[in-house]
């Protein structure tokens, strides 16, 4: 007989409306199941059990459903508001306990969906691991040995072992694509401005988003449709339908550093574009996605992010040195330098949209490795240099948060040692429904939900 984490997230609030099992027997289930397992994987910072059985509670009673997501339970990154709940963002030197959600927090909680808890994240989500100094490394059950990537790590980490059935996450640079590769799972990264940051301010240049991670495309879907709040299924629909024809460009140099790509992901890469191809798709070899320059700019921009943070002197001794790091280097930035990093990137936006007009859909390696331990891209004594392995790490992620279009990673392959590797597909702006379209194509096509890691 199957187990509840089994089903889908679609599939769990289907059974909820078909009275098969209730909203507060799916949630007690995943908090027993999470009390139990979270010790392997780093998924939960805290798991909020009164409040989030008495949300289930308020599922079942309720006279209708008011989303196809309804009484399914939803953890949130803790790096994002929670009224009523401590939001620590990885860091042993800030601490908050808001007042009010985040927009996206609340649109899903007006979905119906249940709170189970808040994920693991590393100091501010400026980094692609999840390591802090509050709580265990988040890391993949694929082999537990391994990082399960950041900055929505634990979030990931949650889906892939069967702790929550999808996860909210957010993404500044490859958050949400880089643990969902580690972990086998989809994640979305939404254009620009899809889904609100508010009720607090953009950060510069308006890097990061909000965005789901799911086992399956069309769960992934729905939950993005829950998280944007207008009430309709727009990208569930989308995930339902075929696309067409598609012109599909297709590049595997890394822009983010001059690093090489592993023969895995390569593989990945290459045996997905036999796949597209196959199912009617026309491929074409691109160069680079974007120019190499736009990379100072990009970690300008980045330093000066985490210099905003609003962390008081008497606690700065408490960041990890990375933080600190990358909080002096942004100090350092005057508002010219800031102005000149800042249309460099516009221009270089400019420049790809421009390039891309005749392509549909670009793909790319997500990562250009396979998971890698934990504390491998990590460096307390020389932060500088563990930044670089980060990139090297991650030299394809970072251009859609440049240029606010979206993208997906979907694991379609998996290497010899049963590691999962992701590949990414990026769109148009506001072309989340073609990519949801192909890659529900894509799932149907070569299906990855049926596999497991151990300790499912």
């Amino acid at each position: 007989m199957a187990e509840l984490h089994d089903l889908t997230a679609l599939e769990q609030a289907e059974a909820i409306s078909h009275g098969e099992f209730t909203s507060v027997e799916l949630t007690d289930h995943y908090l027993r199941r999470s009390e139990a397992l979270n010790d392997q994987v780093g998924a939960y910072v805290c798991l909020v059990p009164e409040r989030a059985l008495e949300q289930a509670a308020r599922a079942d009673a309720a006279a209708e459903a008011r989303s196809v997501l309804h009484g399914v339970g939803i953890p949130i990154k803790d790096l994002h508001q929670v009224a009523g709940v401590q939001t620590r963002f990885g860091s042993a030197a800030l601490t908050m306990e808001p007042g009010a959600d985040d927009d996206a927090v609340a649109h899903l909680r007006q979905a119906g969906t249940i709170m189970l808890g808040k994920t693991n994240t590393p100091e501010f989500g400026l980094c692609c691991y999840t390591e802090s100094a509050i709580a265990a490394s988040a890391r993949t059950p694929w082999d537990t040995r391994l990082g399960a990537g950041g900055s929505s790590g634990g979030a990931a980490a949650a889906v892939a072992l069967g702790l929550a059935s999808a996860a909210h996450g957010s993404d500044g640079g490859g958050s949400i694509r880089i643990p969902a590769s580690c972990c086998g799972l989809v994640g979305i990264k939404p254009s620009r401005g899809l889904v609100s940051n508010g009720p607090w301010p953009d950060g510069v240049a308006e890097l990061g988003v909000q965005g789901p991670i799911a086992r399956t495309v069309r769960d992934a879907a729905a939950l993005l449709d829950a998280m944007v709040g207008a009430g309709t299924n727009t990208f569930l629909q989308a995930a339902q339908q075929p696309p067409r024809r598609l012109r599909i460009g297709r590049s595997a140099v890394p822009v983010i550093a001059d690093t090489t790509v592993h023969a895995d992901c390569l593989a990945a890469y290459e045996q997905t574009s036999a796949l597209l191809a196959d199912l009617g798709h026309d491929i074409i070899d691109l160069p680079v996605l974007a120019p190499r320059e736009v990379v100072p700019a990009f970690e300008l921009v980045w330093s000066i992010g985490a210099a905003l943070i609003p962390v008081v002197a008497e606690r700065e001794s408490a960041l990890l040195p990375l933080t600190r790091w990358l909080r002096e280097r942004g100090r350092g930035v005057d508002g010219l330098a800031l102005g000149r990093a800042v249309a460099t990137l516009r221009t270089a936006t400019r420049t790809v949209l421009q390039t891309w007009t005749e392509i549909d859909v670009v793909l790319t390696p997500t990562l250009a490795s396979p998971p890698v331990a934990v504390g491998a891209l990590r460096d307390d004594v020389d932060p500088e240099a563990g930044f670089e392995r980060q990139k090297h790490f991650t030299p394809f992620t970072a251009v859609v948060n440049m240029t606010g279009q979206p993208a997906i990673t979907v694991p379609l392959y998996w290497n010899a040692e049963g590691l999962p590797i992701g590949v990414q597909f990026i769109g148009a702006v506001n072309g989340e429904s073609t990519l949801l379209s192909l890659a529900a194509q894509l799932e149907q096509a070569q299906p990855w939900v049926h596999r497991r890691p151990v300790g499912w």
